[in-house]
């Protein structure tokens, strides 16, 4: 098993890498554009989550995991056996968020929000999502939902996190993403993004997302259409952590609503 260690970059480091310009690797955005949307929407479309492979370097996903020890980046730490949510621990990053993570969201945010529209409007939902994410932002804001979201989660071994729904208020952004910030199988063993899918009168499925370091899972919060017999229907689903069996595992969460 390799060390599982992190090397903490110099903040001039770190910030060269979490905004791309002090090397010749495609910016985040860059990198965002180039994905092929049309693909991925169908894939929501189908299961409810889709990957993004190779979203951020092994650089960067070192440089966002060694964050967790640095307390200046965060509003709050949450021990998830203290709530009941599971074993192992995450962290709130607070305003203004570190470059990268602020990238990450305002990059990804446009190309969601088309199925995000869609999706609400097959169930049925009144409410649509502005092209800009701060123009989003700003509406959870005049709600009192002026927390930041996007946050840091570290497992140890015989860690895992309880099947939940990251809701946090009134306004929600129906799809979310994760990046897997270690690599299976070299600095963890388990440790298993999975979700569930409830649909009406059925038994519930699981699904296990296969994920590498710098992979991004892309999937419904909370819930989403599908089309049935008869028209389109919901179905609800929830996301979790399997157990982890060794090594240290890092995830960052980019949720795109505030919290109340």
């Amino acid at each position: 098993m390799a060390a599982f260690a992190h090397k903490t970059l110099s903040n001039s480091a770190a910030t060269s890498l979490e905004v791309g310009s002090a090397t010749s690797l495609p910016t985040i955005r860059e990198r965002v554009d180039a994905v092929d949307w049309k693909k991925v929407h169908v894939d929501l479309d189908a299961q409810g989550w889709a990957i993004l492979p190779r979203l951020l370097t092994p650089a960067e996903a070192d440089s966002i995991a060694g964050l967790y020890r640095q307390d200046q980046s965060f509003r709050s730490r949450v021990v998830m056996a203290r709530h009941g949510f599971g074993r192992g621990e995450y962290k709130y990053f607070s305003y203004p968020l570190p470059p990268l993570i602020e990238a990450l969201r305002t990059a990804t945010y446009p190309h969601l929000v088309p199925i995000a529209n869609q999706w609400h409007a097959r169930m049925g939902n009144e409410v649509r999502f502005p092209p800009d994410h701060a123009a989003f932002i700003n509406r959870c804001h005049q709600a009192g939902q002026v927390r930041p979201t996007p946050l840091l989660l570290a497992y140890a071994p015989e860690d895992y996190n309880c099947l939940h729904r990251d809701l946090y208020g009134e306004h929600v952004f129906p799809v979310q993403i994760a990046v897997l910030l270690d690599q299976p199988g070299v600095d963890f063993e388990g440790g298993e993004l999975v979700m569930t899918e409830q649909r009406p009168r059925m038994q519930t499925r699981a699904m296990v997302l296969p994920l590498r370091k710098g992979d991004a899972a892309v999937f419904a919060v909370n819930s989403r259409p599908m089309r049935g017999v008869r028209g389109d229907y919901q179905v609800k689903l929830s996301h979790g952590v399997s157990k982890l069996y060794s090594g240290k595992r890092h995830t960052v969460g980019i949720i795109f609503h505030d919290a109340a």
